[in-house]
Parts: C-alpha cells; sequence; structure tokens
C-alpha cells in the first residue's frame, strides 16, 4: 500500500510541469529584494517586542522592499520567492536572537553589527 502511495504521489508531480527556477545570484533583483523583505520582516518583529516605535519605520521600508519585489517578481515564482523570504528572515531572527540573549558580550556584540549591517544593505536600496 506505502509503495503504490508513493507511485501515486510521483506519477502526480512528475505530470506537473517543472517550475522555472530563479537564477539565486546575488545581483538577481528578484533574490535581493526578497532576501531584504525577509531580514526587515525579523527586524519588525525582533522591534515588536523591544522597541515598539522603530517598528513602524521598520514595517514601511518593508513595505517599500515588497513593493520592488512584486514588481519585478515573475509569476510563476511565488513559491521561490516566499522560499527566498523564509530562509532570510530565519537566518535575521538567529542574528538578532544571538544579539539579544547571548551571555558572551563579545558574541552578542558581532551578532548585532552583523544583523545591523545586512539590514543597512537592504535599506540602503530604498529612497527616502
Amino acid at each position: 500500500m506505502k509503495t503504490f502511495a508513493l507511485c501515486l504521489v510521483l506519477a502526480v508531480f512528475s505530470s506537473l510541469p517543472p517550475a522555472r527556477a530563479l537564477p539565486l545570484a546575488p545581483d538577481n533583483p528578484v533574490v535581493l529584494f526578497a532576501t531584504c523583505a525577509g531580514r526587515l520582516s525579523a527586524k519588525m518583529e525582533h522591534q515588536w517586542m523591544f522597541d515598539g516605535a522603530g517598528s513602524e519605520r521598520t514595517e514601511a521600508q518593508r513595505a517599500a522592499m515588497i513593493g520592488l519585489l512584486e514588481a519585478v517578481r515573475p509569476a510563476d515564482a511565488g513559491r521561490q520567492v516566499l522560499h527566498l523570504r523564509i530562509e532570510a528572515k530565519m537566518a535575521q531572527a538567529a542574528l538578532l536572537t544571538r544579539a539579544t540573549f547571548n551571555p558572551d558580550a563579545e558574541e552578542a556584540r558581532r551578532a548585532l553589527m552583523l544583523a545591523e549591517m545586512r539590514v543597512a544593505e537592504c535599506t540602503g536600496l530604498l529612497l527616502g
């Protein structure tokens, strides 16, 4: 029975048209904007807990980045874009967690500096 179910799943997926992969080059604007949207989402959520007022500015930056992303995103790349955003958000959240809760002050400082640098790379792409 398990073999039949596995064959059925494989048959269904093999009949689907192949997904067009995004070139994952860092200079690809879709990859860049999706990564930045994820990083800004993590920063905004972190600010909700520790800097409520700062989250409003980050929310506006995130909305602008999502606008840029939607302008360049291929119609058939929604799942890939979502994956990139989630991956970047998780990485940024991990840095912010290390920066906030790490008992090693030097490692916490390095994590915060890296988190801030990564967000600055993104906010530098926005006007204003």
